[in-house]
């Protein structure tokens, strides 16, 4: 791979959100030159205009989980809305805004003062009940600077027995969900890279490993069956919806923090996005989810799409080091 790479030029045609990963993750650019990059979340492109769209109190849309005033009808009739603090602020987190810039601090400590969870007015950075959102508060909060040192062990400790997570255990689920590990597993990795972790946090990141991986990301342990089919779909921005990619991303960054080799375990999984690969060397969008945006970033569903390009590259140029 050389910067003279075809689908290397079409990615750094693009946003700074994907210009500054390529630069690190694909073309081993030095630091200063991607940091530059990455400062420019901040100021141009999909982040800059994100953040001008940020509520006086430090929220987006009104509210935590969902837009204020937001009607129920718009969810069962359109889909769930993603424009509210908690989907924008992991947004920036996955564009790189950097935590550092004075408007992340302007945006998490107003967050910390004024937002509060729909469910029963939590603080926000206390989190709420359901592990799907309480994972995503947790890396956004690890990533950003905040101590979500209680939710991010309160959540280690509330695996299930099959080693996973389930948003729905509140309400008796005994059995782990793919999309809720995921969203807890990444959380936890962000608050082990920020903090160093803690043994329980280590353990809690390898048994929610696990469950994905005596499934192959993707299969029901019973019968070796796809465990739903749009698992094999890619998507972006996924939000707390799970696929396959954005699960080998994940045991990539953790193998980047933690200098483990790749699973062999993750092989059919990374075969099979080798097989989704067109012949220009780019990877389509599969889906959209469905729901209220601020603005969309891909032309659509079974077009190139560049962030699902390239996480798949990097997930392969692990790979296959």
């Amino acid at each position: 791979m050389t910067d003279t790479d075809p689908v290397i030029d079409w990615l750094l045609d693009s946003d700074p959100a994907i210009r500054w990963q390529v630069m690190r993750d694909l073309l081993d650019a030095p630091q200063p030159q991607w940091a530059a990059e990455r400062a420019q979340v901040e100021t141009s492109g999909w982040g800059a205009r994100l953040l001008s769209l940020e509520d006086d109190d430090g929220q987006w849309a009104g509210g935590a989980f969902i837009p204020r005033a937001f009607d129920s009808r718009e969810w069962r009739e359109v889909g769930q809305p993603w424009t509210a603090t908690s989907f924008t602020l992991s947004q920036l987190r996955e564009f790189g805004l950097d935590p550092g810039s004075a408007r992340a601090a302007r945006a998490v400590a107003l967050i910390g003062a004024h937002a509060r969870w729909e469910h029963e007015g939590q603080p926000y950075w206390e989190g709420e009940v359901e592990e799907c959102i309480n994972g995503r508060t947790v890396a956004d909060g690890a990533y950003f600077g905040v101590d979500v040192s209680p939710l991010a062990d309160r959540l280690s400790g509330e695996r299930l027995a099959d080693g996973g997570w389930n948003c729905e255990r509140e309400r008796g689920s005994v059995r782990s969900s793919f999309h809720s590990t995921i969203n807890v597993l990444e959380g936890l990795l962000e608050q082990e890279r920020a903090t160093g972790g803690t043994p329980q946090i280590r353990q809690a990141r390898t048994s929610g490993g696990e469950y994905l991986l005596t499934r192959g990301l993707f299969r029901r342990l019973s019968t070796g069956e796809p465990a739903d089919e749009q698992f094999l779909s890619f998507a972006y921005p996924n939000r707390w919806h799970y696929d396959v990619l954005r699960a080998l991303d994940y045991f990539r960054a953790a193998a980047a923090l933690t200098g483990a080799a790749p699973d062999p375990r993750l092989g059919d999984a990374v075969d099979y996005l080798r097989s989704r690969r067109l012949p220009d060397g780019t990877w389509a969008l599969d889906r959209r989810l469905p729901g209220r945006v601020w603005f969309e970033m891909e032309d659509g569903p079974g077009r190139p799409s560049r962030w699902v390009t390239l996480r798949a590259m990097r997930v392969l140029r692990w790979w296959e080091r």
